[in-house]
């Protein structure tokens, strides 16, 4: 189910000229352990003045859009949360045209699902994200994506992390050294 509906979204927006990557449990699914996710996170390289070109694209891909006053919300979260309601699945689109984000998806790994190329945050931006979101099961995830594949780039995970303590009053840094520590 999860595989036919990326490869669909995956067509989609490549047709639609939208850059991507799939970030959250999806991509914690090709880098960590096998894991229950009931969604979809799609971070777009575009902000919310191109929320109808994403609207569209939605209505496209059969994707019942999940809130009424659609502008409105997005301006607020920055997401266009919707269902595919023949699997129940829902799919949020994450909008996104910082520096960071837009470079992120420049290093999105592009992975073969048949013949579909889908982009999936690398290992490293993959950990920069679930950092920042910081749950506890994010945290989880991390430590298992690291400990699954401990040839990454630490010193780019550490510099970007610097950069959002730096631009949010944030600690991700220390939370990622802990991690460190927890794992060796």
């Amino acid at each position: 189910m999860f595989r036919n509906l990326l490869r669909k979204i995956a067509r989609g927006l490549d047709k639609a000229h939208i850059p991507y990557m799939i970030v959250g449990g999806q991509a914690v699914l090709l880098y960590g352990e096998p894991r229950l996710t009931k969604d979809i996170d799609i971070t777009l390289g575009v902000g919310s003045d191109e929320i109808e070109k994403v609207r569209n694209l939605a209505t496209t891909l059969n994707l019942k859009v999940l809130v009424n006053k659609i502008e409105e919300f997005v301006k607020d979260t920055m997401v266009l949360p919707t269902i595919d309601e023949k699997s129940g699945i829902r799919v949020d689109f994450i909008l996104s045209f910082s520096y960071y984000e837009k470079q992120a998806i420049g290093r999105a790994n592009t992975v073969r699902l048949d013949k579909t190329a889908v982009k999936f945050a690398s290992l490293e931006d993959l950990v920069i994200h679930k950092i920042i979101a910081g749950r506890a099961r994010d945290i989880e995830d991390v430590k298992s994506v690291l400990l699954k594949n401990p040839h990454y780039d630490t010193g780019y995970i550490a510099r970007w992390l610097e950069e959002f303590d730096r631009s949010l009053g944030e600690n991700f840094s220390a939370m990622f050294n802990r991690i460190l520590e927890e794992i060796q």
